[in-house]
């Protein structure tokens, strides 16, 4: 596949798709990550005289009203001191003023355009892959290169539909997430444990169908690990149970019972503010509510990835955005960042925990896109990559 280093970027109008898709709260970015990500290949693109073009889409489009809450113009901000020149902001994403502002780009220089999903307004042209928005958008351009790992299980105009107006390649970030992903996919040192976390079975059956064959263990906790409980015939109280998932659960755990590990205690309460203890699985009452694992099984965890090489996690082990909830996924990633195991962090929530707890530069990779590394690791193609020329 080819990348940003395999044209010749000089005093060309190169189209970058990056991922500015922050966490924002009263117009002030909460986590800059995704922008840092995305300077190598910005910076490259600035050092080889390209004329530099960039686009993102922020939050979801549904009214007017989230216009004035989505607008790229504060990222433009940061970007601008992150990179230590100007960028230029168009609050616009077409029309003759953002042309106009193209046209004039002098090489070096770098224009970031306004929120594409303001597109998906009255009707969805971005995120529905509206061909005509797709070629209008590749005019503006003479190369394509798809920095933006997060979008690439999506079919937008603003990837697959520029895709097929111009010479393409990838960015530096879906290069690296590429190539750490697919080095769980095709050759884990073993031993490899696979940490299954978050809310619901069901949005990882198809990862643990793709890698329970390639996997020695897989650590499960979170939400979903009440379902696993549950189809075991345990008492779960109130916690959370994906029914629709409940033959599956027991399926896998007939079929890979030495492979599965659940946890042996839970943190619980009966509300999320209310008094907090920790019962073994057997000990939950009728209005119990698991929100963390406990102790117990903190150290058979940390046991078993002590057995390890390469461990790839997925969602956090609680309900970690409390922070009484919060020690297993805490103490898992303190373990695991004093170990010189290859460890991948999956993008989404648990790419936020890693970094808001301190451990952004302690893992091997933490991916940028929990969606796309998810589906990646399902085996499934992602359409922004497939319309890539190879």
């Amino acid at each position: 596949m080819r990348s940003v280093r395999d044209f010749n970027l000089n005093n060309k109008k190169v189209i970058i798709r990056v991922d500015f898709n922050v966490p924002m709260k009263d117009n002030k970015i909460l986590d800059d990550n995704r922008i840092v990500m995305s300077l190598n290949t910005i910076n490259y693109a600035i050092a080889h005289n390209a004329k530099i073009i960039l686009m993102s889409h922020l939050g979801r489009i549904q009214e007017e009203k989230d216009k004035k809450t989505n607008s790229l113009k504060t990222v433009s901000i940061r970007l601008s001191e992150l990179l230590k020149k100007d960028v230029i902001f168009v609050d616009e994403t077409r029309g003759k003023k953002l042309e106009n502002a193209v046209n004039n780009l002098k090489p070096g220089e770098v224009l970031l355009m306004e929120n594409t999903r303001f597109e998906d307004l009255p009707e969805k042209l971005e995120s529905g892959n509206d061909e005509s928005l797709g070629k209008y958008w590749a005019s503006l351009g003479d190369i394509f290169i798809n920095d933006a790992f997060g979008t690439c299980h999506r079919s937008h105009a603003s990837n697959v539909g520029i895709s097929k107006y111009l010479p393409n390649g990838i960015g530096f970030l879906v290069e690296s997430e590429l190539n750490n992903l697919n080095s769980i996919l095709n050759s884990p040192k073993k031993p490899f444990a696979l940490i299954l976390g978050g809310a619901k079975v069901k949005d990882k059956i198809g990862v643990i169908e793709n890698l329970i064959s390639k996997c020695d263990y897989i650590l499960i906790g979170g939400g979903m690990a009440y379902t696993f409980l549950n189809a075991l015939g345990y008492n779960i109280g109130k916690s959370l149970l994906d029914e629709d998932s409940i033959d599956f659960c027991l399926n896998m755990l007939k079929q890979y019972k030495e492979r599965i590990i659940l946890p042996i205690d839970s943190v619980v309460s009966k509300e999320l503010d209310g008094e907090v203890k920790t019962k073994l699985n057997d000990e939950f009452e009728s209005d119990d509510i698991g929100l963390d694992i406990g102790l117990k099984t903190i150290e058979n965890f940390k046991n078993i990835l002590d057995k390890t090489n390469t461990v790839f996690w997925n969602g956090p082990l609680g309900y970690s955005e409390i922070d009484k909830y919060s020690t297993g996924t805490k103490e898992i990633l303190e373990f695991l960042s004093n170990t010189n195991k290859t460890v991948i962090i999956g993008g989404g929530d648990t790419a936020s925990c890693a970094i808001n707890f301190g451990y952004k530069n302690s893992f091997t990779h933490i991916s940028t896109g929990g969606g796309a590394s998810l589906e990646l690791l399902e085996g499934k193609k992602l359409p922004a990559l497939e319309a890539i020329d190879k």
